[in-house]
């Protein structure tokens, strides 16, 4: 067991801001931890969602299941019915990455999971066994929230686990844990929609800084007491546009 943890925010396809985050990991001393969202929207979908396979094979990083690896699995599994909505996320950028731009074009969505799934068959049984959440000492690190009106937060429902907004951060957090999450990105938590800086308010951290967007990405060193260090890095290359 390392004694620290390096928690990276949502990187949606940034792999130059990734592969530069990667830089302030200690591999040796420290446990790396994902939360979430690592495809759609972005540089190159693709090779995040590749990268971070590698890490958890090959260096024991924990990747956590964020809403947008759930969008692609629902996709992959019923592709005809839930195409338009994972293409409306961000998810037309992730096919492309993976297979070729036009593709839309070409194929049906039926289609484009048989070739998807012919040539990358160990990504959707990887996404598959993605966890929820995992805890760190007096950490608890998830996607979106938990549900705090539960008596015990492990009652939380999967979809809330990698979806929940608004109800989990207004909610009093009685855990006993302080929460570290993403999906909600720091500038709409901060109501102004221009603060990257991690939102810090009743034993919650919110470390989604919008990287995608122009925000920032942040990788977020714990030990099992405290947060130690905030490392930020600001967007200066690929800002995504909104295309579908």
């Amino acid at each position: 067991m390392k004694k620290e943890l390096f928690a990276i925010g949502d990187v949606h396809g940034q792999i130059s801001m990734f592969k530069k985050m990667l830089t302030h990991w200690n591999e040796e001393t420290q446990q790396l931890l994902l939360i979430g969202d690592l495809g759609d929207r972005g540089e190159n979908p693709k090779d995040c969602f590749l990268l971070a396979k590698m890490l958890v094979e090959q260096k024991g990083a924990i990747y956590l299941k964020g809403n947008h690896e759930a969008m692609l699995l629902a996709f992959m599994n019923q592709p005809e019915k839930n195409y338009g909505v994972y293409c409306l996320n961000g998810g037309m950028k992730t096919l492309e990455t993976f297979l070729h731009p036009g593709l839309d074009d070409e194929y049906s969505p039926t289609e484009i999971v048989m070739i998807l799934t012919s040539r990358y068959p160990t990504l959707q049984p990887f996404l598959e066994t993605l966890p929820l959440y995992y805890e760190w000492g007096d950490f608890l690190f998830v996607h979106a929230g938990v549900d705090l009106t539960k008596r015990d937060w492990r009652q939380t429902a999967d979809y809330d686990y990698v979806w929940i907004r608004e109800s989990f951060h207004k909610e009093k957090n009685n855990t006993g844990k302080t929460i570290v999450f993403g999906h909600t990105i720091t500038p709409a938590l901060y109501g102004d929609n221009q603060a990257t800086d991690l939102w810090i308010e009743d034993h919650k951290i919110g470390i989604d800084g919008g990287a995608v967007y122009g925000g920032a990405l942040h990788g977020v060193l714990f030990n099992k007491q405290e947060l130690v260090k905030d490392v930020k890095i600001d967007n200066a290359g690929f800002v995504w546009d909104g295309r579908v």
